[in-house]
């Protein structure tokens, strides 16, 4: 007998065709850049980008799932999903949820947000569902046009937070770049992992294609990794984040690069997924680092111009709390000033420094050369005042 389908098996099978997992990710990623941009936050925007986003996400995950069904059915990893095994829906169905939430998603996102966003996220649909998965099955450079589709998303959320007109800003440069280049060691790994079953399936993938001992994954693991790793240095040398992203960066891709090298070591599935999971983490810790050290995200919650004064009371409070954890862990405090016996800065002497309003060694000798260089401005002036004739 045929097992009666439940409302719930209706809406676990939507999630799936959705990728729902992949979906919330893209979307916490297009709200970052929404707040990345430091726009006075307008609810509806926000919801109506995040909902769009969501939405597109999930009709270029249901079309995917359609043209992949055949090749889904020999993969050990895929050979439950929904359009193999037919028990909830079919293809009609499944092309049915697709033109509903690809129509709406492109609704939201044109009537809450900005042509540009729109024609952002439609267009990832078209590149996800066409261009991607077509070049699956054929060339492995696929796994680059996937890093496009998944940079795309930051992108969406500066430009609908600033109005369609930050789609060339800095800041969405260095966001798409970051989601780009987090990509490969993130899905090198991953299909290093299952490159069996990808094989099984009639995927070109860069694992697929590598020899049994892995030196192409492993080296484009390596290189991506390390160019990952200059973001949060090129952030600060373009003026977007405060140098202590940079120098936290050196901690965070540390790590990442310390996986990254032991893979190339050692080219084992177990390996592999450590830099797998080090994907997973890393990116949050970055969004969050970048949030908390961009100078134009500083300046809005500093700033006045607040549509909601409550909220940005609790963010400056929580601002203040995140900077005071981060300086009971900053090297340059603890070199300068010592811990107690509980491991906290030593508050005595924070106090004995005067004038200093106890900020951190390396923000107070940025301020003490730019006052410097103001001075000497200042003397240059008065001297070319001086030398000037009177008219």
């Amino acid at each position: 007998e045929q097992k009666e389908i439940t409302s719930k098996d209706y809406a676990r099978t939507i999630s799936e065709l959705s990728k729902a997992r992949l979906s919330a990710l893209v979307v916490s990623t297009s709200s970052f850049g929404f707040l990345a941009a430091a726009t006075p936050i307008c609810y509806t925007t926000l919801v109506a980008a995040s909902l769009g986003t969501a939405l597109c996400s999930a009709s270029a995950s249901t079309l995917n799932q359609i043209f992949e069904q055949d090749r889904d059915s020999r993969m050990k990893r895929t050979a439950q999903r929904p359009l193999v095994t037919k028990h909830v829906v079919g293809t009609n169905g499944a092309y049915a949820l697709a033109a509903t939430t690809g129509l709406t998603g492109g609704a939201t996102l044109y009537f809450g947000t900005d042509p540009v966003t729109t024609a952002l996220g439609v267009g990832n649909i078209a590149l996800y569902a066409g261009a991607y998965t077509f070049m699956k099955p054929r060339s492995e450079w696929n796994t680059w046009v996937g890093a496009i589709v998944g940079a795309i998303p930051p992108v969406m959320g500066y430009t609908a937070a600033t109005n369609g007109t930050g789609l060339f800003d800095v800041e969405a440069a260095l966001l798409g770049g970051t989601l780009f280049l987090w990509q490969f060691p993130h899905f090198f790994a991953l299909s290093w992992m299952h490159r069996v079953d990808y094989a099984r399936g009639g995927f070109q993938m860069v694992a697929t294609n590598d020899t049994e001992k892995g030196c192409a994954t492993a080296d484009l693991i390596t290189k991506y990794t390390y160019w990952l790793s200059a973001m949060p240095i090129l952030s600060t040398l373009t003026g977007v984040t405060s140098p202590m992203f940079a120098i936290e960066g050196l901690f965070l891709n540390g790590y990442a690069i310390y996986v990254a090298k032991k893979f190339e070591e050692d080219r084992s599935n177990g390996s592999a997924r450590k830099v797998f999971l080090t994907s997973l983490w890393y990116l949050p810790c970055w969004m969050i680092l970048f949030l908390l050290h961009s100078k134009k995200w500083r300046e809005g919650i500093e700033g006045e111009n607040s549509i909601d004064e409550d909220l940005m009371d609790t963010l400056k409070r929580k601002l203040d709390d995140v900077r005071q954890t981060g300086r009971e862990l900053c090297p340059h405090e603890i070199f300068v000033f010592g811990t107690d016996k509980e491991g906290h800065l030593n508050s005595d002497a924070l106090d004995s420094v005067q004038g200093a309003d106890k900020k951190c060694p390396m923000i107070l000798g940025k301020e003490t050369i730019k006052t410097a260089g103001g001075l000497g401005s200042s003397k240059t002036a008065s001297t070319n005042d001086r030398k000037s004739p009177q008219i």
